[in-house]
């Protein structure tokens, strides 16, 4: 069985060279959440090193909380804060000679739009603009409405821990992340054979991410799978 790697990178928190190589798709920083046009090539260049999938990552702009604070922006805004970034991304993709792959909205928005319709619309919109596949959590709102709209890749979180009804646990709740990386292969197990996810994250961002993702891609290719990106 395939699965995919991906990680949030180009944020400007220093890993990125050390996690391209153990991950198969990289979700590009934008700029307007975290990190700039300088670290979103350097992490396209490190991409086209080591073979990996580039994606899009736009966020809210509002780099005081990493883009995960929640705002209230209507669709218009929403469409145009990811059309711009996107696009500003396929820029800098297209000067290096490479294409973007896929887009997965960043933190807070990620999570408004897997849950409200007003959400999803606008950034279902832009990946039809640009004709690019759209991560998501599976069973959220971003695959009901993608339908027939693009291509919809349902992801997992494998250093997230989930509340019952399927959504991320919040981040100011204790706990919510995953340390220990036999825990998270048990629940990247749960999420490929029980959800059909087919995209793993981890996050870059986490001082313990290289040691935790090398881990996780160690024992997921013990067990049988192959690590390879959807696109």
């Amino acid at each position: 069985m395939d699965v995919d790697l991906n990680s949030d990178l180009g944020e400007g928190c220093g890993l990125d060279a050390e996690i391209m190589p153990l991950v198969t798709s990289a979700n590009v920083s934008c700029g307007f959440h975290a990190g700039d046009a300088a670290s979103a090539q350097r992490a396209l260049q490190l991409a086209i090193v080591h073979g990996v999938s580039p994606g899009a990552h736009p966020g809210y702009d509002d780099r005081a909380n990493f883009g995960r604070v929640e705002l209230n922006l209507d669709e218009e805004d929403i469409h145009r804060m990811c059309s711009y970034q996107i696009g500003a991304l396929a820029g800098l993709a297209r000067s290096l000679g490479v294409a973007l792959r896929y887009f997965k909205p960043h933190g807070a928005l990620y999570n408004q739009a897997c849950r409200e319709d007003r959400f999803a619309r606008p950034v279902i919109a832009a990946a039809e603009l640009f004709a690019l596949p759209l991560l998501g959590l599976p069973g959220s709102r971003l695959e009901a409405l993608s339908q027939d709209r693009c291509r919809f890749i349902a992801e997992g979180f494998a250093d997230r821990r989930y509340l019952p009804d399927g959504t991320l646990t919040p981040r100011s709740q204790p706990g919510a992340m995953l340390d220990e990386v036999d825990e998270a292969v048990r629940q990247a197990d749960w999420l490929i054979r029980a959800h059909g996810v087919r995209s793993l994250c981890v996050h870059g961002d986490n001082p313990r991410a290289v040691a935790f993702v090398r881990g996780l891609r160690e024992e997921l290719t013990r067990r049988g799978l192959t690590l390879r990106a959807f696109a």
